[in-house]
């Protein structure tokens, strides 16, 4: 293996760099996810940095390392929001102007809370490549030193800081499960990990719709989706130059997840652990619930490195995971229109304890008896037996519910 971009002694010294400045977030074993998972599993808090990622200790690391004059004439980066969140956020805290180009479809609150933090946003291209290419384009023309989102030593040493917290509160660690975008996270990690435990296994994990640094490392060929992915933050087209190198010397593995596995690891974790994650953080648990032979019965870390989701999207996930897990029914209810049928019908649901979520009541469809009108019902149950329950008890009282999908 020939000598890497960065040590183990440049992650060290990066972490006294953030000491005072970034948080050594939570490292803590999660009792019923590891029941669900089959392993030992332990969960690094990184959405509860002030930024609500794990992005602001690259950002910090390379701030710190500018010279006066290139502080001076302020930094540009291109990034779909946490980057530019965590570099803007500490750009103002240190005194220097930041310029973040972000692609369109960025999530409106990552681009509200950068230009919040103080940051010049300028919103360009249809994704992270073309944003990036723009961004190369203004730092040159203006003078502005370029802050790369994952392909830099100074910002891979930054984030690396977080195996040294990971692996001092659980030394004996067998695993860790590591959000791959273009490769800067995983890459600090593997070379510290590998540092302290040559023996510990690092598994990066990407979407199914961008698997990047897959291809670049296996040599395949696999297409990248154009945005649709609930993992906006590793939506990476091409994987960094820097980071391939020290992901092929270090990586055990790349393993691929499905979107609907990520959905239900931001539901679970929002259910379970009662905290907000958004699609690129929660990659990690969505490998081990997916991928869970190569984790079973060992002591796994992954992390949640990131908390930056659209409130309208985690409504959403966490409706769509009601539905997938039987706890909402809908059901069409054919009724005779008189005084007294829609109070009988829902005193069957409520002896059935199911909660009402939605009712349409339609009376002027053709497909009707001019007498009749017809029910579509929403309601909330426990699981699919129960579900099933409430549909035989609205058939036993005579009333021809029928399931319909959501």
């Amino acid at each position: 293996m020939g000598e890497l971009a960065v040590t183990i002694a440049d992650i060290r010294a990066a972490a006294f760099n953030l000491a005072d400045s970034v948080m050594d977030t939570p490292c803590l074993a999660s009792k019923t996810l590891s029941a669900i998972a089959g392993c030992e599993l332990f969960l690094k808090f990184e959405n509860l940095q002030f930024t609500a990622s794990f992005k602001e200790r690259g950002a910090l690391n390379k701030l710190l390392c500018l010279t006066a004059k290139e502080r001076s004439a302020g930094v540009c980066a291109m990034s779909a929001g946490n980057h530019a969140q965590g570099l803007a956020y500490h750009a103002r805290r240190l005194g220097i102007q930041a310029t973040i180009m972000m692609p369109l479809g960025t999530p409106a609150t990552k681009i509200a809370r950068t230009r919040d933090h103080g940051a010049d946003v300028v919103v360009e291209g249809l994704n992270l490549s073309e944003a990036l290419t723009e961004a190369l384009h203004l730092s040159k023309v203006k003078g502005l030193t370029f802050v790369h989102p994952f392909d830099d030593p100074q910002v891979i040493a930054g984030q690396g800081t977080i195996a040294l917290e990971i692996l001092r509160t659980v030394p004996d660690l067998s695993i860790i499960v590591i959000p791959i975008g273009g490769g800067g996270l995983i890459s600090g990690i593997a070379i510290a990990a590998k540092a302290l435990n040559p023996e510990i296994r690092i598994v990066g994990v990407q979407s199914t719709t961008y698997p990047s640094m897959r291809n670049a490392l296996a040599g395949t060929d696999m297409p990248c989706a154009d945005g649709m992915t609930i993992a906006e933050g590793i939506a990476v087209k091409t994987a960094g130059q820097v980071t391939r190198e020290i992901i092929r010397a270090l990586v055990d593995e790349i393993v691929l997840v499905e979107e609907t596995s990520i959905e239900r690891a931001i539901a679970l974790l929002l259910s379970v652990e009662k905290t907000v994650v958004e699609g690129a953080g929660a990659v990690g648990l969505a490998a081990i619930l997916e991928h869970g032979d190569k984790f079973a019965g060992q002591k796994v870390a992954t992390l949640l490195s990131g908390g930056n989701i659209d409130l309208r999207v985690l409504s959403a996930v966490a409706m769509r995971e009601l539905i997938r897990n039987g706890q909402l029914l809908r059901f069409d209810v054919p009724l005779s229109d008189h005084p007294g049928t829609l109070s009988a019908l829902t005193a069957v649901l409520a002896r059935e304890r199911a909660n009402v979520v939605d009712i349409a009541h339609d009376r002027l469809s053709l497909a009707l008896n001019p007498k009749g009108a017809a029910l579509d019902v929403v309601v909330e149950v426990q699981d699919r037996a129960h579900g099933q329950a409430v549909l035989d008890a609205l058939n036993a009282e005579h009333f021809r519910a029928t399931q319909k999908s959501l």
